[in-house]
């Protein structure tokens, strides 16, 4: 138990720490949806901090710190690319117009206690699998690992050819205006979203093979909702309805999430 204490404090002071950073860089220029590329970063300074703080099955540490840099580097760089190309996230501009009407607050302190600190704590428990998964010394990788390692690398790569697909339709300025609705994103309206809960939920059953991995389950939990119910599809769904002609129509026949054939036009 100390350990597993002493590790949590570690890697929750590193995000901590990390998130105070980017707050301080994010005064400078005034806007915080930068924010989002380093969830995924900041999961691979936590799950590489894990590593190397305690000292449990090392194939284990090695497989959860593995999928952790592969996925999070990918997502990483892929969503500071968007926000260096397209520019500020609307959903933060309202939340921080709202913030400082209702409260008075200025940006530093608005961006402080409702971006930066909230999201170095969630971010930190949705890591939980790859911090939690690290460890004990026992058992060895099972049949939950490998179950845990391909559900994973499944998520990784369904969310990477989401991503791939949505950046072809809008590099093509025909679709301006227009809704996505192939590919993957004819099966599911969130295809990049059920990726990521892959991934995690394939973490976690890594992990899930030890005794502290298994008590983790709130990191997918967590993660699961907030696409599906809280920060992720509804606010996208929400702007989607407003500026996408035919994004009525596109829910209609499309699974929300769980990627399921389209229904037929009538």
């Amino acid at each position: 138990m100390t350990e597993i204490l002493s590790l949590l404090s570690a890697t929750l002071g590193v995000s901590v720490a990390l998130f105070l950073g980017l707050w301080l860089m994010s005064l400078k220029i005034g806007e915080p949806s930068f924010v989002d590329a380093f969830w995924a970063f900041g999961m691979v300074v936590v799950a590489i901090t894990a590593y190397f703080a305690v000292d449990g099955l090392h194939e284990r540490q090695l497989l959860l710190t593995a999928l952790c840099v592969i996925w999070g580097l990918r997502l990483g760089f892929h969503l500071l690319t968007r926000w260096r190309r397209e520019g500020p996230d609307n959903r933060y501009a309202r939340m921080m117009k709202s913030v400082k009407e209702k409260r008075g607050w200025s940006y530093a302190r608005a961006s402080l206690l409702f971006v930066f600190l909230p999201q170095a704590f969630l971010m930190w428990m949705v890591a939980l699998p790859v911090q939690l998964g690290q460890v004990a010394d026992a058992p060895p990788l099972g049949w939950l690992a490998a179950m845990g390692a391909g559900l994973a690398v499944f998520g990784i790569v369904f969310e990477s050819l989401a991503d791939a697909q949505l950046e072809r339709f809008k590099d093509d300025p025909a679709n301006e205006g227009k809704v996505m609705d192939k590919g993957l994103w004819a099966w599911t309206r969130h295809p990049n979203y059920f990726g990521d809960a892959c991934t995690w939920w394939g973490i976690w059953l890594v992990a899930a093979e030890t005794a502290p991995g298994l008590l983790a389950v709130i990191g997918p939990i967590f993660l699961t909702f907030t696409l599906t119910r809280w920060s992720g599809a509804p606010l996208l769904e929400a702007g989607m309805a407003r500026s996408r002609a035919g994004y009525a129509e596109y829910v209609e026949r499309t699974s929300g999430f769980i990627p399921w054939p389209p229904k037929r036009r009538g």
